[in-house]
């Protein structure tokens, strides 16, 4: 293994690893553009040029592999010489727009002209005017190409990633410029990666353009919900200003780096899928209905009534009349409360997640998984699927239609989808009650008896766990809207009213039950499982 010397400091590392992987494992960070870790070495935009001792001319440091008693030099006058030289030739054509450009604040050119360039302007000319200007080239990317500086990712991207090769560069010299194929566009399951990678504002998100300034988000790590392969993100919200995007508070999401799930990417359906977290169809109020009508309420008063009916039910009926279909969308902390509720103390035997689908969902062998579901491995390893002995949701629900349950409780689940809108509405006039709690309304809510308002991913701390068995924290982002509270404090307040008391404070304490009580989870902790998870013990 070779050992070098890079601004001072020594390091040995594996054979193969370039000079810009080495500093990186230093702390040291050499300006790039067209260098990427997920992609091929293209070395063409000359931004990470460093000295190296011996070396007649400096040499770029994504493509120099690390040699035994190399020294280098990241920050030396010819260096830094070189940086403001290469910027000044990336900036000829490119247009001093940055008050206007939605990459403001997050662009690589702007940054590095800051800490490198600092430079007047000695070109005279006329710029060279490009094709497209602030062009829709798919349903969620902008190509403004006067902005680009040919670095060539998102060519690489979709020739290496995708491999839908809907990207190239064409003509020559200072004509040059990214353009998509004739009768083609950037509509693959992951091209908003491209604007991710795009170090300045030549790509941008159609959907987040002009929603907010950059500096005025926030960011919190979380995991996206959109199917079981849990890929790691960053959730970009924006609580100080209402008054951008119409007041939404969660804008945006971005791929965050795990090597061990996502790599560097998410999927176009899980980056534009969180719109449900401020969509009106939230739920922000307990409802009761009054005749036909679903009424606005407070939560002493529902709870009251869930409590008060569940109790005369099971003392009449028993057990074996009341019916609970959870959701793999809640967390671990969510489920395992579920179980401790309507398993374990009510004794219930009647309760189940999995609610049938009409097709299986679409999948690939990148990332997207077919399971629409952030937690399904999470429910089975808590027990939560249906027992020998006992229904499952298609069984609950005839016997519900069938006069046999006389209490239905759901999580979230549109059971119209599969069971169809008619069937959902007749079973509901059966019941003596049907139960829904979620967080946005859909059509199996509307039928409901009562309506319990529940807190989504971006506003609650707990885990999933993902296809793999490996559990990742989510972290609460924005506040529960309205009254809404999440899942696990809901079914606690509940339970006091049963008569059980569950003295948790925190989604961490719940985790840490679950860590003693069931197998699979032994040994994880918080702490254990970090920003990166951690697999189950049986795993």
């Amino acid at each position: 293994m070779p050992t070098l010397t890079i601004d001072g400091k020594e390091i040995t590392v594996e054979k193969g690893t370039t000079i810009i992987q080495a500093a990186e494992k230093l702390g040291i960070e050499i300006p790039r553009y067209c260098y990427h870790p997920g992609l091929s070495i293209a070395g063409n935009c000359r931004m990470c040029l460093v000295e190296i001792e011996k070396s007649p001319k400096l040499q770029i440091s994504c493509y120099t592999q690390a040699a035994d008693g190399m020294v280098v030099h990241t920050t030396s006058e010819k260096v830094k010489a070189a940086r403001r030289a290469i910027l000044e030739f990336l900036l000829i054509n490119h247009p001093v727009d940055c008050p206007v450009c939605d990459q403001a604040g997050e662009c690589w050119l702007q940054i590095y002209y800051m800490e490198h360039g600092l430079y007047n302007s000695r070109f005279m000319e006329n710029k060279v005017r490009k094709h497209f200007k602030a062009t829709p080239i798919g349903p969620w990317v902008n190509l403004d190409s006067e902005r680009c500086i040919l670095c060539s990712r998102c060519v690489r991207f979709t020739s290496e990633i995708t491999k839908t090769y809907e990207l190239a560069l064409v003509n020559r010299g200072d004509h040059s410029e990214i353009t998509i194929f004739p009768g083609k566009e950037l509509n693959n399951k992951y091209s908003g990666n491209v604007v991710d990678i795009c170090p300045v504002g030549a790509l941008t998100d159609r959907d987040f353009r002009f929603q907010c300034r950059v500096w005025y988000l926030d960011k919190q790590e979380s995991i996206c919900p959109g199917c079981s392969r849990g890929c790691n993100i960053e959730i970009h919200y924006n609580v100080q200003r209402a008054h951008h995007a119409g007041g939404r508070r969660v804008l945006r999401i971005k791929p965050r780096f795990n090597p061990e799930v996502n790599k560097w990417w998410i999927c176009d359906e899980g980056r534009y899928g969180y719109k449900f977290i401020d969509d009106k169809s939230r739920i922000q109020m307990p409802y009761l209905q009054e005749g036909e009508v679903l009424v606005e309420t407070d939560w002493k008063v529902v709870l009251d009534k869930v409590a008060s009916t569940l109790r005369s039910i099971l003392t009449t009926y028993g057990t074996e009349s009341i019916g609970v279909i959870a959701s793999p969308q809640l967390t671990n902390e969510d489920l395992y409360l579920i179980r401790k509720l309507f398993v374990e103390d009510l004794r219930l035997p009647h309760v189940d997640f999995k609610v049938p689908v009409k097709e299986k969902g679409y999948e690939d062998d990148f990332l997207i998984k077919a399971d629409k579901n952030p937690n399904t491995r999470g429910a089975e390893e808590l027990g939560l699927g249906a027992r020998e002995g006992s229904l499952n949701v298609e069984n609950m629900l005839e016997a519900a239609g069938t006069g046999r349950l006389k209490a239905l409780y759901v999580f979230g689940q549109d059971l119209t989808n599969f069971f169809g809108e008619e069937k959902i509405k007749e079973i509901a006039s059966r019941l003596e009650l049907l139960v829904f709690q979620g967080s946005n309304l859909n059509p199996t809510g509307q039928y409901a008896h009562v309506i319990l308002p529940s807190a989504t991913y971006a506003e609650k701390d707990g885990t999933f766990t993902n296809f793999e068995g490996r559990v990742q924290r989510i972290y609460k982002a924005v506040e529960p809207l309205g009254e809404s509270l999440p899942d696990w404090e809901i079914i606690i307040k509940l339970a006091r009213l049963m008569g059980f008391s569950y003295p948790y404070q925190s989604a961490r304490e719940i985790f840490e039950e679950i860590a003693t009580v069931i197998p699979a989870f032994n040994g994880l902790s918080y702490k254990v499982i970090g920003s990166q998870g951690a697999k189950l013990a049986t795993v």
